[in-house]
């Protein structure tokens, strides 16, 4: 394995016409993901929102990633865009916790991906990892002689708790790991204004790449067009009920026992309120049993994990979306929340001020104390629930500030950013 350092580049490398006067060539891009389709998360949708707008934008993508299990259906989040070339590494899946349909690829594997990936004579490689994608990302950039972009999707650090007893010193070596994988990269993409100042504080003063606060992008009109699914209809509920939703994976890291709890203090106040849990995940049983306690009994339904754009039919259906987690680096669904309409409630942390204006589209509420959080939920909740009027006019702004996420101004960014890592490169 090569030591980890500063991308060191083959002087010989094939020159490329791309720099100052060439802004609108169109580009020839690797992106390498350590999960793909069929498993969905917000690193998927991302990866394919990239990939699929990227070339909608003119640009050639090869997209290596690892081979979905025999037989599943890759499917689609619903990126628009043409579908990219695609090389599959072998692939395994990993035991529990790790989800159903995640899958990585074996370390060792690659030699057929590395042969492709340099004869696409690539100006660019992405990785969307730090890890087996990202030292094979390294490896076919370093041999073709052009710059490697990361994107941080995760605050890896946050998912410490997984290592149990050696939570502590995992997490000193992962964020030693990280700053060091960082360092040998020509550009840094993070998703929130949060995650790049956090990402520069910590290289400090050091030879560092280009780091830029980038979100993905999301095709607002899409989701503004997008049919709702009626919640009270769907479950029963009386036509006066004031819906609350949540969505995404079911785990300790993203506090949705914190946005039950909200809900339950909420709906002791506000009797008509109700709440529809969409995901699946590890804290799944222990969040439908605290459902079946008297207080919330018969109140809360829990959809599992759907398609994305089913998912996104639901919250739009339903009044008010709740978010606790304090692990994101940008909250996808925040964002496609605002573009369907829907006012957010969330509890401060990082990136969530990047895409909730709050009093205006949403409001934020304070993370600490930590005890005091799910009552704070609760009383923002309580506040919209009895406010429609308010709700409406959140929800059109939402819709309104949700166009500076657009794809084609994201995308823009980040193939200046591929552009200005190249031009840096050959100076």
């Amino acid at each position: 394995m090569v030591a980890l350092g500063r991308s060191a580049h083959v002087p010989d490398a094939r020159a490329r016409d791309v720099g100052h006067g060439a802004g609108t060539r169109a580009l020839r891009v690797v992106v390498v993901a350590e999960s793909y389709l069929p498993y969905l998360s917000g690193v998927t949708v991302s990866t394919e929102v990239l990939v699929k707008g990227l070339g909608a934008r003119g640009n050639s993508v090869l997209l290596v990633a690892p081979r979905p299990q025999a037989g599943a259906e890759v499917g689609t989040t619903g990126a628009i865009g043409p579908d990219p070339e695609i090389v599959w590494l072998p692939s395994y899946q990993l035991p529990r916790p790790v989800p159903k349909d995640y899958r990585m690829p074996w370390p060792t594997s690659g030699e057929r991906a590395l042969r492709k990936a340099l004869a696409f004579e690539p100006d660019v490689i992405h990785t969307q990892s730090p890890f087996v994608a990202g030292l094979f990302a390294r490896r076919v950039a370093r041999r073709a002689g052009v710059p490697l972009v990361w994107t941080q999707h995760t605050r890896y650090t946050d998912y410490r708790h997984y290592l149990s007893a050696f939570a502590s010193v995992g997490g000193v070596v992962m964020a030693r790991y990280l700053d060091r994988f960082a360092l040998s990269c020509d550009a840094v993409i993070a998703p929130s204004t949060d995650l790049a100042a956090d990402v520069r504080g910590r290289l400090g003063e050091r030879a560092k790449p280009l780091v830029r606060a980038v979100p993905t992008g999301i095709d607002a009109k899409r989701l503004v067009e997008l049919e709702p699914t009626d919640q009270r209809t769907r479950h029963g509920w009386p036509a006066d009920s004031v819906v609350a939703v949540t969505a995404g994976r079911l785990a300790p890291e993203k506090s949705v026992e914190t946005v039950l709890e909200g809900f339950a203090l909420a709906r002791s106040e506000e009797p008509r309120l109700r709440m529809v849990v969409i995901g699946d995940g590890p804290s799944a049983r222990g969040l439908q049993e605290r459902a079946e306690a008297p207080d919330l009994r018969g109140h809360v339904v829990f959809l599992g994990q759907r398609p994305r754009l089913e998912t996104l039919a639901a919250v739009k259906g339903c009044d008010v979306f709740l978010f606790a987690s304090q692990t994101e680096t940008q909250g996808l669904v925040l964002v496609e929340s605002l573009a369907c309409g829907v006012p957010v409630v969330a509890v401060a942390a990082p990136g969530v001020g990047d895409s909730i204006t709050d009093g205006v589209d949403g409001h934020i509420v304070e993370e600490r104390p930590s005890s005091e959080r799910s009552s704070a939920l609760a009383r923002a909740l309580v506040a919209l629930a009895r406010d429609p009027e308010r709700r409406r006019a959140m929800g059109l702004a939402g819709q309104h500030n949700a166009v500076r996420f657009s794809v084609d101004l994201r995308l823009g960014q980040v193939e200046d950013l591929y552009r200005e890592a190249i031009s840096q490169l050959k100076t």
